[in-house]
């Protein structure tokens, strides 16, 4: 048998992570979002409260949870930056609408707890459909929801009719209304579970156009400077480039620290609004009485700020090319400049190493001449004494004939010298 992988089993199991739950209507649910504490005190605020109702614990590496509190449901889920709650119950009294009693008795105190940054708050009611009139929207639905902004769609197939105005009411929380005929528990789950995600992956996606709105106000003053130095560096002489360079520097640090610090932001954003968008395509919508699907209205509303993030993220990029592109402009001009005054530089030092050899060679000749000379005088000094010791030789013979001979020493001597410097420089 083969050594077996140490994640095999968890690898196996991720397809029946997050598994959906069997829903039957009427239910009425309340969803909320947190960002900012989707790790370990997330975890340890659920557990407080399976602890309080002597349920098993969340595990460390537990990032789903679904639990029966008596008669009321909770379903716990821990994402990269953030975590939902959801509580639902069976209603007994379906007509009764968002009125509070019908929404589900969540622990207050708990609830309010909840470590994190609330962001999604939604209550959903999943009712029988009524027929009231043919081709009308239902009594509760027009009750319940703001007609002006109504939104709805017949999905799954036909089995399934969704309603909501997108907005915020009293108690801070938007409002669902789903309408279904017989449908399977588990399909009815599924429904339900993507109408949830459509709505928190919407609210996470939007948090990117602060930051596009951000981005957009230190661009344009960034721009504006690259296009003041683009301007100066034309007519800028050598002693201003080192400062243009630096200004460019600053520049191209100033756009990077705005782009460390919000690409993620703005993958995250483009990440959640394709979730968003096949979520609504896998509810296969239909139009239903005339009003506007969730895929229009994600397309007409949505789009434009997830568009609106995209263009900063194109425009951080483009500014960040073009402060390169200027500052290799720059910097090449730069170097140039640089080897040039290197050039001329070496062109003097060369010139003034060739008069020091001339210098040196008539140094050397002048030397070769004053040490004969020296040479030769002693030697005339030995003839004579020679001379007064009874040697028949001439003085001046002897020095004529020794000229040529140390002349020629010193020379010889003198390039031997140079040949063993030379040899010892390299």
């Amino acid at each position: 048998m083969h050594e077996v992988h140490p994640q095999r089993e968890a690898l196996h199991n991720e397809v029946h992570a997050r598994p959906h739950e069997r829903l039957v209507a009427p239910l009425a649910l309340t969803h909320v979002a947190l960002v900012g504490a989707a790790g370990p005190a997330a975890r340890e605020h659920l557990n407080h409260l399976l602890h309080r109702r002597h349920l098993p614990q969340a595990g460390d590496e537990t990032s789903h949870m679904s639990v029966d509190l008596g008669g009321l449901r909770l379903r716990w889920e821990k994402h990269t930056e953030f975590h939902t709650v959801t509580f639902w119950r069976s209603l007994a009294q379906p007509d009764c609408g968002f009125d509070p009693a019908s929404l589900p008795e969540a622990p207050r105190e708990w609830l309010q707890g909840l470590p994190g940054q609330w962001l999604v708050g939604l209550h959903v009611l999943v009712l029988q459909r009524q027929h009231d009139e043919p081709g009308s929207v239902s009594t509760l639905v027009r009750r319940s929801l703001d007609e002006d902004s109504l939104v709805g769609a017949s999905v799954m197939d036909g089995q399934l009719d969704i309603y909501t105005d997108f907005r915020l009411h009293a108690d801070g929380f938007g409002r669902w209304v789903l309408e279904v005929d017989d449908m399977n528990p588990r399909r009815l789950g599924r429904a339900v579970q993507r109408v949830l995600e459509i709505e928190t992956y919407r609210m996470m996606a939007m948090l990117g156009l602060p930051a596009a709105r951000e981005v957009g106000a230190s661009l344009g003053s960034a721009e504006r400077e690259l296009a003041d130095v683009a301007n100066q560096i034309r007519s800028a002489g050598k002693q201003g480039e080192p400062g243009l360079l630096e200004q460019l520097t600053h520049l191209a640090a100033k756009v990077e620290g705005v782009y460390a610090r919000t690409h993620a932001r703005f993958s995250a954003s483009a990440a959640y609004f394709e979730l968003v968008q096949r979520r609504i395509h896998e509810l296969h919508e239909d139009r239903v009485h005339g009003l506007q699907t969730l895929g229009e209205f994600m397309d007409r509303r949505l789009s434009p700020a997830m568009h609106t993030c995209a263009w900063a993220a194109r425009r951080q990029q483009a500014l960040s090319e073009r402060i390169s592109r200027t500052s290799n402009l720059l910097r090449t001009r730069v170097e140039i400049e640089q080897q040039q005054s290197s050039q001329a530089l070496l062109d003097a030092m060369n010139r003034r190493q060739e008069a020091q050899l001339l210098l040196q060679s008539a140094v050397e000749g002048l030397s070769v001449a004053a040490i004969t000379y020296y040479g030769v005088g002693l030697l005339g000094y030995l003839g004579k004494g020679l001379k007064a010791a009874g040697v028949p030789l001439s003085p001046d013979v002897v020095m004529a004939m020794g000229v040529p001979v140390i002349a020629l020493s010193v020379w010889f001597g003198i390039r031997k010298l140079h040949e063993r410097v030379l040899a010892s420089m390299h």
